[in-house]
Parts: structure tokens; sequence; C-alpha cells
């Protein structure tokens, strides 16, 4: 199995931005954003994704945490696209749910080279430390438009600390079993014969 690696750099007058991604790793990653809340909650989607990650960001935090979120979302979701590739051999759908306390998120998936993002659900409070809590569903929309998925997310709780971040590992697990390799198929898997 060749490297299924990417390196994506995304430099604006709002952000600046470096991600490096392994898809096949051990979790491990480095993120500095400048949003503590958001650097956790990259932490832990490196970690229960089994990604490799790293991502440094320099963004414009004195205006809001917009940018910052919505950019590396961006080189997020291009780092996974690019890492990929023709998706051969993935597994290509999955579905997670996965609690945290009180809360429960709820993530479906399908690797099908078709942005599309939907959402359902509530954040209990506007804010988790300098995060602005609706920004977690516009982290997870940029992503999915810029890897190609289908991604459909629910959460439900009390805590938006718990909400988010059960949303963060829902996600990671989903997209580890939907990228991972299927030792019985050879072929990317649609009867179009590409994604």
């Amino acid at each position: 199995m060749t490297d299924r690696t990417a390196a994506v750099t995304r430099e604006t007058a709002e952000t600046d931005i470096e991600v490096t991604l392994d898809v096949d790793g051990d979790g491990d990653s480095t993120v500095e954003t400048g949003i503590g809340f958001f650097d956790h909650m990259l932490t832990s989607f490196a970690k229960h994704g089994l990604f490799d990650l790293t991502v440094r960001c320099d963004g414009d935090l004195e205006i809001d945490d917009h940018h910052t979120v919505e950019d590396v979302g961006i080189a997020v979701g291009q780092a996974f696209d690019e890492a990929l590739g023709d998706k051969r051999g993935i597994e290509r759908f999955a579905d997670r749910r996965v609690p945290l306390d009180e809360a429960v998120a709820s993530v479906v998936v399908d690797v099908s080279g078709r942005p599309l993002y939907e959402f359902d659900g509530e954040f209990s409070q506007a804010r988790v430390g300098e995060f602005t809590s609706v920004m977690a569903r516009h982290f997870f929309r940029s992503l999915s438009t810029h890897a190609g998925l289908t991604l459909h997310c629910g959460v439900d709780g009390e805590n938006a600390h718990h909400e988010i971040e059960a949303l963060f590992k829902g996600a990671a697990r989903a997209l580890d079993d939907a990228t991972r390799i299927d030792g019985r198929r050879s072929d990317t898997p649609s009867t179009k014969g590409e994604l």
C-alpha cells in the first residue's frame, strides 16, 4: 500500500496555515491554532481517528475565531482529499455514535467525492473558552466540502464542551472506518469506477 499522506499550505489575508496528515498514523498530533479548545478538539480528532496530524495556524484572532476555524477545516479537508488519492480499496461508508457523559453525537460519512453536509442539533452554550460553539458546525462543513465527503452529523446533550467533543470523536472514528482499506477490494468502491 502506498503512503496516504499529504501536506497542505493555505495563506490568505486572514490566515497562514500548514497541515500535514498521515491517514494511517498512530494518532500523534501537534496542533497550534491559538484557540485552546480547538487545539484540544483537533488533538482528540487525531487520537481517535489514528491520524498523524500537524496543524499550525496563524489567524486573525483579534477579530474572532471564524477565519481560523473555517480555514483549518478547508486545509484539513484538502489534506484528506490529497492523501486518499483515487480512494482505491477504501471501505467508503461508515456510521458512528459516540457518547461523552450526557452528550451523544452521531456521524454518518460517505467518502463519495460529492460534498454535502447536514447537521441536526443545537449546542447548549454559545461558547467553550475562546471557541464559538457554532464554529464546530462550520469546521465540519469546510472539511466535508474540501475532502469531498457526504457528512451527516447530529448531537444532543446539556454541555457544549461534551457535545462538541463527542462530535469530533465521532467524526474521527467514522472517518477512520470509512477510509480503512478493505482487503477484499482492489478497485474503487463505486459502480462508476471512480469517486
